[in-house]
């Protein structure tokens, strides 16, 4: 079941007007393509597993759209006819009932980011990675925004821009974050193409690593001989994906390259086609902590590089960027307690990161979602950083604890399970001293008690911002016994 073919279709069959389209996945970009869609005059038709009644903001808008809706359970089921296209939405399961009468059904079969693809026409710079897509993307739009040509910056984050395509330039720059459900069903590649690393995820959805692998790989698959891949080199997996025909520029934090964006000492340093070496700022000048955060900016480097940017704009970026929201956040410091707030973490690996991105003692909260993955990765970063205590909940609480069990008992950090995210703020509040810090770093997916990573984070942070309120001295909460 593999949307659209290699090759590109004619002008014509991306003409709308009068088709019959099915839209499964009424989420924020499909909402987006079902706006373009109904502007460009299809008959559309939308399909959500969730009842309508549950998601009344999107009833409203599909009843001014006036575009029927088939939901609830069954709902590919009782799908009517035949489509001109069906798209799909990001991680739709395979076996999900009814999905594949209705794809047999199509003449086509397409996704919102294969339909901007082919509609968009300034040249597309796109990041993927196990980890820090978003800090990647938005640190490049950041960058790109300094220079002379416009720039817009969506895909995985942000505002959908299928519906902004036709307001696009040939003269612009567009900046995609693409996550590997996206990317699975793209028969596109960018102009630019960027990775900035390969760690298992998403094993929940994916039915193994090496289809997780080969989703990733398709952001170089369909490059032309003009394009550009930058990739990490250090990083094996990463490395094995750039074989196409786009011109290799990688990124590297361990060694120098004959061409690319690497470390020499202290100094983020670029070598174009052509070029000599030129240094376009200091590790001391990111305001992102982490060498996770070295190889994100080495890549921005890269691809702004490739973009025609001068190194002195592009030192202006690298040192005016604050970072992303849920990613290494500084919510509060309370009582020379620092809180973070890490919930875009929701894997083992981001966690890791983490953890060796901070100097001080930590008092961990990790749980949620299971996306089964193993916690090694996690469990291996603790025994470099000096981590003080865990709090868990959620979902894997149990099998984190278990994962935990593998360390040397002595120097094993004591492990707390809590029932909230608000008990766990007050657990690990009562276990911080002044000089340690409180971080939410979850590595797990948050729907077991979230909508999402975002709604997590924010849980967070008010959970802080009512500590802050609370007078000194009195009691922060009911806590859960150490396991």
């Amino acid at each position: 079941m593999t949307p659209g073919k290699d090759a590109a279709p004619k002008p014509e069959e991306w003409d709308w007007k009068g088709r019959r389209v099915a839209v499964v996945g009424l989420g924020v970009s499909n909402r987006a393509l079902i706006r373009f869609l109904v502007a460009e005059g299809a008959r559309v038709t939308g399909f959500d597993r969730q009842p309508l009644e549950a998601m009344p903001a999107v009833a409203e808008e599909m009843e001014r759209l006036k575009v029927p809706v088939i939901s609830g359970p069954g709902y590919l089921e009782r799908s009517q006819g035949s489509y001109d296209a069906v798209f799909l939405t990001p991680g739709i399961r395979r076996d999900e009932p009814g999905l594949r009468e209705l794809v047999a059904s199509a003449g086509r079969v397409l996704s919102e980011m294969e339909l901007f693809f082919r509609l968009c026409p300034a040249p597309i710079v796109a990041v993927t990675g196990s980890n820090g897509k978003t800090t990647t993307t938005s640190l490049i739009g950041r960058i790109l925004s300094l220079g002379p040509r416009p720039v817009w910056v969506g895909g995985n984050i942000g505002t959908p821009l299928i519906d902004r395509v036709r307001e696009i330039q040939p003269s612009s720059w567009v900046v995609l974050e693409l996550s590997s459900f996206q990317l699975e069903f793209l028969t596109a590649s960018p102009h630019i193409g960027v990775v900035t690393n390969f760690q298992p995820n998403h094993l929940d959805v994916h039915p193994s690593l090496e289809a997780y692998w080969e989703a990733k790989a398709r952001i170089f698959r369909f490059q032309k001989r003009g394009d550009w891949a930058v990739f990490n080199a250090d990083d094996a997996e990463v490395a094995r994906m750039a074989g196409g025909p786009g011109r290799a520029f990688p990124f590297s934090r361990r060694r120098r390259l004959s061409q690319g964006a690497f470390l020499v000492g202290d100094d983020l340093v670029v070598r174009g086609p052509g070029e000599g070496e030129t240094a376009v700022a200091s590790i001391r000048d990111l305001q992102i902590p982490g060498w996770h955060n070295v190889e994100n900016a080495l890549a921005a480097v890269a691809a702004a590089r490739l973009c025609g940017l001068e190194a002195g704009l592009i030192r202006e970026g690298l040192r005016s960027f604050e970072g992303v929201p849920h990613r290494l956040e500084t919510v509060a410091e309370i009582d020379g307690v620092r809180f973070i707030n890490d919930s875009i973490a929701t894997s083992p690996s981001r966690t890791a990161a983490a953890l060796r991105a901070l100097q001080a003692p930590v008092v961990l909260i990790a749980g949620g979602y299971d996306k089964k993955l193993s916690f090694q990765p996690m469990v291996d970063a603790m025994q470099e950083a000096r981590v003080k205590a865990v709090v868990l909940l959620g979902a894997t609480a149990d099998k984190i604890a278990k994962a935990l069990e593998t360390l040397p008992a002595e120097g094993r950090p004591p492990v707390y399970r809590v029932a909230s995210l608000e008990e766990a703020v007050h657990q690990a509040r009562r276990l911080a001293v002044a000089g340690d810090v409180v971080l939410l770093s979850p590595a797990c997916a948050s729907y077991d008690m979230f909508a999402n990573f975002e709604a997590r984070g924010q849980a967070f942070r008010d959970c802080v911002r009512r500590l802050q309120q609370m007078p000194r001295g009195l009691p922060v909460g009911v806590y859960q016994e150490k396991v």
